[in-house]
């Protein structure tokens, strides 16, 4: 009897938690902007895609997009990471190599550091204390993060950078991974620092946040979009994964939801998170299904 109260308990709370995700899902589709919700009418507008880039219509949303890879120098992308747990380490072992790899990307991938002293590994005997260094320097000296993904090499071009302002200049993609309650605080910091007119991003992020004062669910990614403001569109990356198997290159899979409002820009965006072998990542339009079915996901496993 007892056990079945428990199991009742539990299927209630997923059948609640299914219901708020659909209504999620539904103002999404509706275009019910948060933003109007909470303050009125927005006054910001969609920006048009950028000129330098071509939007190819009449195509499956599935069909690769090709590449122009004569591109100019202000085209090239600058990928940031905000965030460097054990989930943000992993990803950055993927980016660090398409970087590497892809012709339109800058070769250094930046990733921000939330600064803190961490104990180097001692090789000599258990009574010689153990000594200190910062997790930045760390990282950026031995390539590996040395207390969220200890053992996994990071690829040499992933610089850890403590200073937020430094490590978003001028980036054109940002991709957060990181406890959503520290997003608040960071936006002031990052809004002011990215590339003006072409930079976007990609949350990694599950979960939902809660309106305080509707106490209403609000999509991660959207309160990203309005904590940056200026028509700055984020996207969701959402998979099944555990961020250990990701950064050893087990085979892996994700799905990419973003419509940057440009077919090409959608394309550089997936072909920077997929890698062939062993992160294999497909893209839809859907943001807000592709998000709550994360959090989803995440209170069934648990």
């Amino acid at each position: 009897m007892i056990i079945m109260t428990l199991l009742l308990r539990d299927l209630n709370t997923i059948i609640r938690t299914i219901l708020i995700l659909f209504i999620l899902i539904d103002a999404s589709n509706s275009q019910v902007s948060f933003s109007k919700c909470l303050n009125g009418p927005s006054s910001s507008k969609i920006p048009t895609p950028s000129p330098h880039f071509t939007i190819r219509a009449g195509r499956s949303i599935n069909e690769p997009a090709l590449i122009d890879e004569t591109m100019r120098e202000d085209d090239i992308e600058q990928i940031c990471i905000i965030g460097s747990g054990n989930w943000g380490s992993a990803i950055a072992t993927i980016l660090g190599r398409s970087a590497a790899r892809l012709p339109f990307c800058n070769d250094e991938v930046r990733m921000w550091v939330f600064e803190e002293e961490v104990s180097l590994p001692s090789e000599e005997s258990n009574d010689v204390p153990a000594k200190k260094a910062n997790l930045s320097d760390v990282i950026n000296s031995r390539h590996e993060n040395i207390k969220y993904l200890p053992g996994v090499k990071l690829p040499t071009n992933v610089k850890a950078i403590p200073d937020l302002k430094e490590a978003c200049l001028n980036a054109t993609l940002l991709v957060f991974v990181l406890p959503h309650q520290f997003l608040p605080k960071l936006m002031p910091i990052i809004r002011a620092s990215v590339h003006p007119s072409r930079c976007r991003g990609v949350s990694l992020i599950k979960g939902l946040g809660f309106d305080k004062r509707t106490k209403l669910p609000v999509l991660i990614s959207q309160s990203i979009s309005i904590g940056i403001g200026d028509g700055f569109h984020c996207g969701v990356l959402m998979g099944a994964n555990v961020a250990n198997e990701v950064a050893m290159g087990r085979m892996c899979e994700s799905t990419l939801a973003c419509d940057y409002g440009n077919d090409e820009v959608n394309e550089r965006t997936r072909q920077i998170f997929d890698e062939r072998l062993n992160f294999r990542v497909a893209r839809i339009g859907d943001v807000a299904g592709a998000e709550a079915c994360g959090a989803l996901k995440n209170v069934i496993a648990l």
